[in-house]
């Protein structure tokens, strides 16, 4: 059967980002139990439900605009075992290395051949290589959403912008000091990454797809083995 427009699209995002945002945070919580810090395990975020991650203003976004975020993972970093710089350096990692692992799993049946892939589906995030064809509704359109949608979150984390993960990553190799203060800033960094995802989406800025696009179609091409 046969269904064209971005209704059906928008539904496949949904999944797919409902699926990558929990893998996504629930990795958060996890590496940081392991590390030492309760807090995550003790606010139920230890888990692969979908509503103990959703934020509600990022839930709102994904039905809006087709992207959003996860509820943050509140961790305690004073509790981390390999302490406060590098315990979160660790956690931060652990969301785009889960969604990159994740990625690869649900990239097998593609290259398998079991689903039809549809190269030219269009994820309306405003920053990914895809067309505006008709949708077919089977798994092919999905898997391919989740994929590519894992890529995207993987890669849109490693900016290093605060609150995003990469400004750990980072942050790792700043004195303590400078550390801590910098900590302090970062709702200006989550007003900026707002503002590069709007003017993309509504102004035309292109400013995500230049850096974001490449590499997402790059990793995707090489987990089909193109």
């Amino acid at each position: 059967m046969l269904f064209s427009g971005l209704g059906f699209e928008l539904v496949y995002v949904i999944i797919a980002l409902l699926v990558a945002l929990t893998i996504h945070e629930a990795s958060h919580a996890l590496v940081a139990t392991w590390l030492g810090d309760p807090t995550p395990k003790k606010m139920g975020r230890l888990s692969l439900n979908p509503f103990a991650h959703l934020d509600p203003l990022g839930a709102l976004m994904i039905l809006l605009i087709g992207l959003g975020w996860g509820k943050p993972v509140r961790i305690d970093a004073e509790k981390l075992k390999p302490g406060p710089k590098l315990g979160m350096a660790l956690v931060a990692a652990a969301g785009p290395l889960s969604n990159l692992l994740l990625a690869a799993v649900f990239v097998i049946p593609l290259r398998l051949k079991w689903f039809p892939l549809y190269g030219n589906i269009r994820i309306p995030l405003g920053f990914l290589p895809f067309g505006y064809p008709a949708i077919y509704v089977g798994m092919g359109p999905l898997l391919q959403a989740i994929v590519t949608l894992s890529l995207a979150l993987a890669i849109f984390n490693l900016i290093p912008l605060n609150p995003l993960d990469g400004s750990r990553l980072w942050e790792i190799i700043l004195p303590t000091k400078w550390y801590y203060q910098i900590a302090r800033f970062e709702l200006i960094g989550l007003v900026v990454v707002l503002g590069l995802i709007l003017s993309d989406r509504f102004l035309g800025t292109n400013i995500l797809n230049s850096l974001l696009g490449p590499p997402v179609d790059f990793l995707f091409r090489k987990l089909m083995g193109f």
